[in-house]
């Protein structure tokens, strides 16, 4: 008899008390009818204050099935994700969020097209119970985000999926720091399916996403996968230098004529303001891209663990 397929399921957790043991109860009633395959559900507390962590552990105590990682403290989403990615022992993963917005109903799907040839499968919704305002910036983000940078990310694909063990051993193998994880997903390649799937209103309690979060998780994107932004800088300055002599130029030829009939207080106040406006933000553009560089020089870990619970060897 061959052996079964393991498969890695990944659940971050953040404050999500209220959620933890459903999203399990959901996924092992759903697995349980794919007899064909072995399942592991990795949970990652990234930092929760309330009983993520005391229900993470009751649960694994009654299934050796569950692996708790438990980090120090909130280290963001990335990481959160990253630690998954970390303690995968499966011949694939998927990822599934703890607050219901992506069904657990997926499963199947994912590994049906993952048993058609496909080594990443893709998450893409096809309508979401968000906020109207959230909504469209997800959009705007997305949809800039294709046109900008050197990868392409269908505008509503979403964070769940599957990636089998070659693409995740490709993912794991680069070494940044500053990670976006659904542009490195697009990155590395493959073959990639897509799933189209409705996203629902989470189940319980509050997301700790604000808008404060996207934009951060919007940086990650540009900054990690763009350099649109330099470019412009850099073209920008060439057309303002052109201006000045220009502008120069025809100062000169004016005052020689007309006996310098423009008012010089009003044309220096303008050229002060606009010049100083273009360096501020050439300058808070630059610091972004240095700020990414810092981020992976220092060659800080992503997350630290605080504890593994039913730690299993790869």
């Amino acid at each position: 008899m061959p052996k079964k397929k393991l498969i890695s399921i990944g659940i971050p957790c953040f404050n999500e008390e209220k959620n933890v043991v459903q999203i399990y109860i959901a996924l092992k009633k759903i697995t349980s009818r794919l007899t064909r395959y072995n399942f592991e559900y990795i949970f990652v507390d990234n930092g929760s204050f309330d009983k993520t962590v005391e229900n993470i552990k009751k649960m694994a105590i009654k299934d050796h099935a569950i692996v708790g990682v438990l980090l120090s403290r909130n280290f963001g989403p990335e990481a959160s994700l990253q630690a998954i990615l970390d303690h995968v022992t499966g011949d694939a993963f998927i990822g599934i969020p703890c607050d219901f917005e992506d069904p657990p109903e997926l499963v199947p799907e994912f590994i049906k097209k993952w048993e058609q040839g496909f080594n990443i499968v893709v998450g893409i919704y096809t309508k979401s119970e968000d906020d109207a305002f959230t909504t469209l910036l997800r959009k705007a983000f997305y949809g800039v985000f294709k046109r900008i940078s050197n990868i392409d990310i269908p505008v509503a694909a979403s964070g769940v999926g599957l990636l089998d063990k070659k693409s995740l051993r490709a993912l794991n193998s680069l070494p940044e720091k500053f990670r976006f994880y659904r542009g490195l997903r697009a990155w590395i390649g493959f073959k990639t399916a897509y799933i189209k799937y409705a996203r629902k209103k989470r189940g319980e309690g509050k997301s700790s996403y604000n808008i404060l979060s996207y934009f951060h998780h919007a940086e990650r994107g540009i900054f990690g996968f763009t350099y649109l932004f330099l470019d412009i800088i850099v073209y920008l300055g060439f057309i303002l230098v052109f201006l000045s002599f220009l502008f120069i130029a025809i100062y000169i030829l004016f005052s020689l004529i007309y006996s310098n009939p423009v008012k010089g207080s009003v044309t220096i106040l303008v050229s002060i303001v606009f010049f100083g406006g273009i360096q501020l933000l050439a300058i808070s553009v630059i610091g972004k891209y240095v700020q990414v560089i810092v981020e992976e020089t220092k060659a800080r870990p992503a997350y630290i663990v605080n504890e593994i619970i039913n730690a299993k060897k790869k």
